[in-house]
């Protein structure tokens, strides 16, 4: 490995006969970074992954690694390793051996391969497991042997598809965190998909959003959760309350916005007087027992007890409304009024 490397894509385009899975997308993922390609399924971002690592080819535009054009060149010829979603470990093989085979095919000296290895499986936190075999390792610890296997290549780009599906809830927040830990203590360039929006928040440096074959936003995760250029990035990064506002006028770039009786100064990005769309994160909602001034009467339709916080469907003069309340000792339960006022945070004009 010669250093982080820059992975540029210019306006290319993935078609699979009459489908057209990926649509003259461009983006730049800079060296040492971690950049996750995030959306549903079927927009697109596997596909872009592997034109990455060259199991798929362009169908037209420009691939570009480390400023070397491999558009057109075979997976042998990119100097990327991809970490699977199977982890597609060899079930007869050690650890140790399945985490050297690559060294091994590409007739690395045995000492060498040995050592690398061992430092691959050190740096995953799994010293002294070359010997089992990954039935004899948990499903954290078989993705950790995967990761190595890729790591001990010393790749310019490590690729990830989707890598903690296969693990619980509990054991995804602790590896992902693994994961992003080991990419910068390398400063290895790294591209990472998944479906997943918490997890993606997580773990990346930039996040691009796709949709429907084409890139829908691209930022920082704060950037994309606080600042969605789209119903869509509004709805899909985070969860949000979609709903209907009037924008009464513009001035030095804040709205005076309404919404359901709520009277709002948000910053206006781009729009102007008239119709708008509001996106209100749960969080951002605060529901009190008691009036107070400047809030609305809502009416809790459901309670949600979830340990750490409460959920709750409230219907408000904006709408229907999903709200995630963390004043679990004082819950509100269903069939009760409530007043309701937003946070100064959380709030925002999504662009028409």
């Amino acid at each position: 490995m010669s250093g982080p490397a820059s992975v540029r894509f210019e306006d290319v385009t993935k078609r699979f006969g009459e489908v057209v899975a990926v649509d003259s997308i461009s983006f730049e993922v800079e060296p040492g970074n971690l950049v996750t390609l995030l959306g549903p399924s079927g927009c697109g971002k596997t596909t872009t992954l592997r034109m990455i690592a060259g199991l798929e080819l362009a169908s037209a535009g420009r691939i570009v690694i480390g400023g070397r054009d491999v558009t057109a060149l075979p997976v042998t010829a990119r100097d990327v390793a991809m970490v699977f979603q199977s982890y597609a470990l060899f079930p007869h093989m050690t650890v140790a051996e399945n985490v050297a085979y690559g060294l091994t095919v590409s007739r690395v000296p045995k000492a060498e391969v040995r050592a690398r290895a061992e430092r691959a499986l050190e740096l995953v936190g799994l010293a002294g497991y070359g010997a089992r075999l990954p039935s004899e390792l948990s499903g954290g610890q078989q993705q950790r042997v995967a990761v190595a296997r890729a790591v001990v290549l010393e790749p310019d780009v490590l690729l990830f598809d989707e890598p903690l599906s296969n693990l619980d809830a509990k054991l995804r927040r602790r590896v992902r965190e693994e994961i992003r830990e080991l990419q910068q203590k390398l400063g290895i360039t790294t591209v990472y998909v998944t479906h997943d929006q918490e997890e993606a928040l997580a773990v990346s440096d930039r996040i691009i959003v796709m949709n429907q074959a084409v890139i829908a936003q691209e930022g920082t995760p704060r950037q994309l959760y606080e600042e969605p250029a789209s119903r869509f990035v509004a709805d899909f990064i985070g969860d949000a309350n979609l709903v209907e506002a009037r924008i009464r006028a513009v001035e030095n770039g804040h709205a005076q916005v309404e919404a359901g009786g709520l009277g709002l100064q948000l910053p206006a990005r781009g729009s102007a007087a008239g119709p708008a769309l509001l996106a209100i994160r749960p969080r951002s909602i605060r529901l009190h027992p008691e009036p107070r001034e400047h809030a609305v009467r809502v009416r809790v339709d459901k309670a949600t007890y979830l340990g750490g916080h409460m959920e709750y469907e409230v219907e408000a003069p904006l709408g229907p409304l999903f709200v995630v309340d963390l004043a679990v000792d004082r819950p509100l339960p269903a069939g009760s009024d409530a007043w309701m006022t937003l946070a100064p945070r959380g709030v925002t004009l999504v662009p028409a």
